[in-house]
């Protein structure tokens, strides 16, 4: 029954309206996690994410550590092994989820905020995230299942171009590798191993907390501190190397037998603190980020049929994350795509977008805007990016003023200075045919 108007509730947030630009409070726990609260009092329920400065960039050596350890963390904590774990959440309607990228570590909760629900929820999501056991089966079973997983990515022409293109573009940067390791690495893990992660970057003092929900700024204040009280204080995560630019072009070839050809193309971009950010982003929006009615679909699919669809976009992230393209074409179409889209790139850079189209980016970008803060849990992944990032608490607020401002002038400048078209990463996976 509980489930069940849980998810009456969850059905229901869709429809509140939720104001576009919501007021964040910010303070530091008393062990100096950092702590960021938005009140959202239209309904009874909280969402709560805790992010470590714990993802993959922090593996060293032994590359799926951080996903195996997060993976770990709700498999057995404080005596109570996975299945009671998920019961203690159910039984209170309460939802829980983890998750682990290349530079952070995610463990997050929704809740009723009624104290028959909220009190038991925290304790048992406190107990994953302080409490940890680690037990051995579930060890056993996860390396198992990423094994498995690495071994199917071996039939995947889109996860061997993704795989080639990250080692390639990074080099020996940690974002070089994947989250999910590598065959070798992930034999080699051991439950010491990812204990000693844990107790690294598992600390106050490497976390950011959120909350966004129907409770007072008291409440809050008192749900992060008694949360991870658990955690000793530690220490932040030390700074990860720069990102270097590439001194050349590269281009690689690997054979699938396959009818189509992935291709992937791209260089480092930016990262979250970027001065060119929303240049680069505007612009990208109208060269390959804007589906259908892009510049590359224009050129590539509507006027020459190479594919059906084609990409770019920027991932930022802590230090310079990757600007990629992407599209996938018969075996025979693979160098007339290529050619296309380079040549189309030269061209965005040289000339830039017109009037009409930095207008219609502009609407559509700003449009769309109220739609990606239209739920408590969309509000709260974007004020862990804040938090976890350190952008400005206005960051939203100064979005749309911030599109709004960007100009022909600043997109042809931003792309001139920043994207280099000799010096590309170029994977393509296929070209053999059963």
């Amino acid at each position: 029954m509980i489930t069940k108007i849980f998810a009456l509730i969850i059905s229901l947030l869709i429809a509140v309206s939720v104001q576009a630009s919501p007021k964040i409070e910010h303070w530091q726990t008393s062990n100096g996690a950092r702590v960021y609260f938005v009140a959202a009092p239209e309904l009874a329920m909280v969402d709560i994410e805790v992010v470590f400065d714990a993802g993959s960039a922090r593996d060293g050596d032994l590359s799926g550590t951080a996903l195996l350890t997060n993976a770990m963390l709700n498999e057995g904590a404080a005596g109570l092994n996975t299945n009671q774990i998920a019961a203690e959440f159910e039984n209170v309607g309460a939802q829980f989820s983890n998750s682990s990228e290349r530079d952070m570590a995610v463990l997050s909760m929704r809740s009723l905020t009624a104290d028959f629900a909220l009190k038991p929820a925290l304790a048992t999501f406190s107990n994953v995230l302080t409490q940890p056991d680690f037990p051995v089966t579930s060890f056993e079973r996860l390396q198992k299942q990423m094994l498995i997983g690495l071994q199917a990515e071996k039939q995947s022409p889109a996860a061997i171009a993704a795989r080639a293109f990250y080692t390639n573009l990074y080099g020996k940067h940690p974002y070089a590798a994947m989250p999910s390791g590598d065959e070798s690495s992930v034999n080699k893990l051991n439950i010491a191993a990812l204990k000693a992660f844990y107790q690294q970057y598992y600390v106050a003092k490497n976390a950011t907390v959120v909350l966004v929900g129907a409770i007072n700024t008291e409440q809050a204040k008192d749900i992060a501190e008694h949360l991870l009280a658990g955690l000793p204080a530690g220490k932040v995560a030390a700074p990860l190397a720069q990102v270097a630019t590439l001194a050349s072009a590269k281009t690689v070839t690997i054979k699938h037998p396959s009818s189509q050809t992935h291709i992937v193309m791209g260089q480092p971009g930016m990262s979250r603190h970027d001065p060119d950010y929303f240049a680069l982003y505007v612009g990208n929006h109208i060269l390959g980020g804007s589906g259908l009615v892009s510049q590359l679909s224009n050129e590539i699919r509507e006027k020459r049929g190479l594919s059906y669809s084609v990409y770019s976009y920027f991932r930022p992230m802590r230090e310079l994350g990757p600007y990629q393209f992407g599209l996938q074409t018969r075996n025979d179409q693979a160098k007339e795509a290529l050619t296309v889209m380079q040549q189309t790139l030269n061209n965005f850079i040289e000339k830039g977008p017109t009037e009409a189209e930095l207008i219609a980016a502009k609407q559509n970008i700003t449009g769309g805007f109220a739609l990606r803060v239209d739920s408590n849990s969309k509000i709260a992944d974007y004020t862990a990016m804040i938090g976890f990032y350190g952008l400005p608490l206005d960051y939203l607020d100064t979005f749309n003023a911030n599109v709004n401002a960007i100009s022909i002038k600043q997109i042809k400048d931003a792309f001139s200075r920043r994207v280099h078209p000799d010096k590309m990463v170029t994977i393509l996976v296929g070209g053999q045919a059963e």
